[in-house]
């Protein structure tokens, strides 16, 4: 039985090579060698003029493209020339569909390698603008690529003539199921990614969230943790860190302050119409302050009440403080030398003699 099959494998062997046009073979052998030679000269020039683009210009993006060129592969051009040579042999209609779908294989697989590239470089350049990378531009880097490779894959089974309806729909159900059983775990995932791309804060920021102020140290992928004034360290989970409102002390430019105090009762009016404009010299003569406003506000219980409003040029809490306590003593100074006192909460009691207590 085995030499009729060594027969039978002989006399296909002796079948096929009776069919070949030899010299149609030779001419798709060249075409291959000449295809091969021709994608690596044209890849080669083209990556070399964008490298020169790239150290000419300070766009980045130039960079971007050329990097994303570097990803082609050498054992794709030579896939890519071979096929050439093959569509030049007539292996009739069924081999000609099959080597359509190996052209579409070889793109799609071209196209991943290119878009896995574009899509590493990308946030790259973004971590160069904004903040460097960390686990929230990997775990995007991730997900971006697994969506990719995802998208190509179905595509080539659809091309291969599987039906990928059932595979989709199989896939959706089982994505629900694990986002309901995971829901708050995916919640925090995406709350990183949403700082990490729309950077409400970074590392070493000062912020305020609700009850806790203090320092950011780390942004992970399900909780935050600040370092607090106090000198703990307060862990938050990132959902629940993005709920509330957040104040970034960092990014703030100025500090608008505003103040009060009083004045006893026996004042006269020229006297306070005299302390705005007292207090306007006070704040101007400080370059680390700018006035806004002073005003004679209200009649107190017990004390004639002034309001004051003025910019500090400086974020810092320390300078505020140190300004704040250079112009309450200048202000004391001020009021004595006007003849004028500070108000406390005092009653007045008026008694008229000759009533019997009651």
């Amino acid at each position: 039985m085995d030499l009729d099959v060594f027969e039978q494998w002989g006399r296909g062997a002796g079948t096929f090579l009776a069919q070949v046009d030899w010299l149609q073979m030779l001419a798709a052998l060249l075409v291959v060698i000449a295809v091969r030679a021709a994608l690596g000269k044209g890849l080669e020039l083209v990556g070399h003029r964008m490298e020169r683009v790239a150290q000419r210009s300070s766009n980045r993006y130039d960079d971007l493209i050329a990097d994303m060129l570097s990803a082609t592969r050498p054992g794709m051009l030579t896939l890519f020339a071979l096929l050439v040579g093959l569509n030049m042999l007539d292996f009739g209609a069924r081999w000609d569909e099959r080597l359509g779908q190996l052209w579409f294989i070889a793109l799609a697989l071209q196209a991943g390698l290119w878009g896995q590239r574009l899509i590493r470089g990308s946030l790259r350049l973004y971590g160069e603008r904004h903040a460097p990378a960390g686990a929230s531009t990997t775990l995007l880097s991730w997900a971006l690529r697994t969506l990719l490779w995802s998208v190509l894959g179905l595509a080539v089974f659809s091309n291969l003539g599987i039906d990928i309806t059932a595979f989709v729909a199989s896939l959706g159900i089982g994505g629900i199921a694990v986002a309901l059983a995971a829901q708050n775990i995916l919640g925090d995932l995406f709350a990183s990614l949403s700082i990490a791309v729309d950077k409400p804060f970074e590392v070493g920021d000062s912020i305020s969230v609700g009850a806790v102020s203090g320092t950011v140290e780390r942004v992970g992928l399900k909780t935050t943790r600040i370092r607090s004034i106090n000198g703990e360290q307060i862990v938050m989970s990132n959902t629940d860190l993005l709920r509330q409102t957040v104040s970034n002390f960092k990014r703030q430019q100025t500090r608008r302050i505003a103040f009060g105090f009083g004045l006893t009762y026996d004042a006269t009016p020229e006297q306070l119409a005299e302390v705005p404009q007292r207090l306007r010299r006070l704040i101007e003569a400080d370059p680390q302050l700018e006035f806004r406003r002073a005003h004679f506000k209200s009649f107190g219980e017990s004390s004639l009440d002034f309001e004051v409003v003025y910019i500090v040029r400086d974020p810092s809490y320390d300078v505020y403080m140190d300004r704040q306590q250079a112009l309450n003593l200048a202000l004391m100074k001020e009021l004595a030398a006007m003849g004028l006192q500070f108000a406390f909460p005092s009653r007045t009691v008026y008694t008229v003699a000759g009533m019997a207590p009651t």
